[in-house]
């Protein structure tokens, strides 16, 4: 057993320290990117924002409503291979990544749809990403898609960064227990703060010329730009993106003036007992748990949500003087917030 003693922060923990700036407008600043992805040479841009491969958001709708604003969907892997062979046919496809887990059923469907309709970004999701398994599914998964951007995870350390990118990830993954409906850390104990995981396994990636993905631990739209001003190169989101008529998440109504009205949205983990029945038949007996579901409100149009958090990340950006995206991470000085200093160092 050791303890480590340095600081580990998440973004509650932080703030973002304005600077001197010549920029007069939110106007003035872009916050796309441009990306070249490792292993294949590949490039993309856009607004490097991603919606969680959860049934309830990473959905083909919220694809087409979030190409229009450059920003990605995970889709989630319980679509049958009819239905994604059609949707990767469709221009909306290519700012979307097929998800898939380790067990040969996802696989053979992989290739099913390949087979028909060519597939240029994967996304591997485990909860787990520190497993030699999953390390080797990466491998074999970029010898079989040479030309496919692979996002593998989720690890919170620098090591288990490299390896995946050495095995074949363009995009790493960075997350255990931070989501809104995640109970990883409740139920096993495990995790690592989110800000600090970026941080560090964005340092590791960079080095080897790959890409991270903060996933999970966003709720606001500043956590985003201090997502961006930690590193991450892309971010995923997935309570934020809940509950707007994009999402197949079950809908509440209530009767308002003689008129059925939608007023809240079931979300869960993918974890979670909701999922787990519907997908598994039930929670396996040597499992537990590590979701819970909840009620999100309903937000309508995912528009307006998606406005509210590029018109975050673009104030943020002029208070740095960042014109570009990619410059936040050099121009981002964090101050830990007064109250948590106490926490941390025990005063």
């Amino acid at each position: 057993m050791r303890i480590e003693n340095d600081p580990k922060l998440d973004f509650r923990d932080v703030l973002i320290r304005p600077k001197r700036s010549t920029l007069g407008s939110r106007a003035h600043v872009d916050v796309e990117r441009s990306f070249r992805f490792p292993h294949t040479g590949a490039e993309w841009k856009g607004f490097p924002l991603i919606a969680a491969n959860m049934d309830v958001v990473g959905t083909m709708a919220m694809a087409r409503a979030l190409r229009k604003h450059g920003a990605m969907v995970a889709l989630h892997k319980h679509y049958d291979a009819e239905a994604l062979i059609a949707f990767f046919r469709e221009p909306e496809s290519a700012n979307a990544f097929y998800s898939l887990g380790t067990t040969e059923a996802d696989h053979d469907k992989l290739k099913a749809v390949h087979a028909q309709s060519p597939i240029s970004k994967i996304c591997l999701d485990v909860a787990n990403g520190y497993t030699e398994k999953f390390v080797d599914t990466v491998k074999a998964t970029r010898a079989a898609f040479p030309d496919a951007a692979i996002m593998a995870g989720n690890v919170v350390t620098g090591d288990m960064t490299e390896a995946l990118i050495l095995a074949g990830a363009d995009i790493v993954k960075v997350g255990i227990g931070p989501g809104s409906v995640c109970t990883t850390r409740k139920m096993t104990g495990v995790g690592y703060p989110q800000l600090s995981a970026i941080i560090e396994c964005a340092d590791a990636a960079h080095g080897l010329k790959g890409l991270v993905c903060g996933d999970g631990g966003l709720t606001v739209p500043g956590d985003v730009a201090k997502a961006y001003g930690g590193g991450a190169d892309f971010v995923m989101m997935g309570g934020m993106l809940a509950g707007h008529d994009e999402c197949e998440g079950e809908i509440r109504y209530e009767e308002r003036d003689g008129e059925k009205v939608p007023v809240a949205m079931v979300f869960y983990g993918m974890s979670s007992d909701t999922a787990m029945h519907k997908y598994s038949g039930g929670v396996a007996k040597y499992r537990a748990s590590e979701g819970k579901t909840v009620e999100v409100p309903y937000r309508g149009p995912v528009e307006g949500t998606m406005q509210e958090i590029m018109g975050g990340v673009r104030s943020a950006m002029t208070y740095i003087g960042a014109v570009y995206l990619k410059e936040m991470s050099k121009r981002t000085t964090f101050i830990m917030v007064g109250a948590q200093l106490n926490t941390v160092f025990g005063n």
